[in-house]
């Protein structure tokens, strides 16, 4: 059987939507332990699988390479290597600060991933892939990812 399809237009049609979102994200008991320790004690952790022994940053449930349930919490120092960054320069209203700012991914030390967070406390032309960071935590902090406020150059 065959279908006569339409034919497509040699013209572009743009249709701009604006959408609005207000949801909740449950990170289930794996997540929350990581948000509640950085809420309570000010400390990063990570999860180690006891399969194939790799840290996890932020943590999951399961190993992503061997598909180990990981339940093994590994405190971290919070200290780590940049290994990637950009530099915002330019206003959305959906940005979660002015700009310019910046984020990377932060590999922990002792962790085998990166956890992407914003940095703070550092001359935006002069990040440097490699270069140290620790984080600064907010004074009120209400159990999320945001309590680490940002990383700076640790010395």
């Amino acid at each position: 059987m065959t279908q006569n399809l339409p034919e497509i237009p040699d013209t572009l049609v743009n249709v701009d939507v604006i959408g609005y979102s207000n949801f909740l994200v449950n990170t289930g008991a794996t997540g929350t332990k990581f948000l509640k320790e950085i809420r309570d004690n000010k400390k990063i952790m990570g999860i180690k699988c006891p399969s194939c022994g790799k840290v996890y940053v932020p943590p999951r449930l399961h190993c992503p390479t061997c598909f180990a349930r990981m339940s093994e919490w590994v405190k971290l120092s919070g200290k780590g290597s940049l290994t990637s960054y950009t530099v915002v320069r330019y206003e959305e209203p959906y940005l979660p600060k002015q700009p310019p700012f910046a984020y990377g991914i932060i590999q922990m030390d002792s962790a085998d991933t990166g956890m992407a967070h914003f940095l703070g406390e550092v001359d935006l032309d002069k990040i440097k892939i490699g270069m140290r960071l620790e984080p600064v935590f907010k004074e009120e902090r209400e159990g999320s990812i945001l309590d680490i406020d940002y990383f700076k150059p640790s010395s």
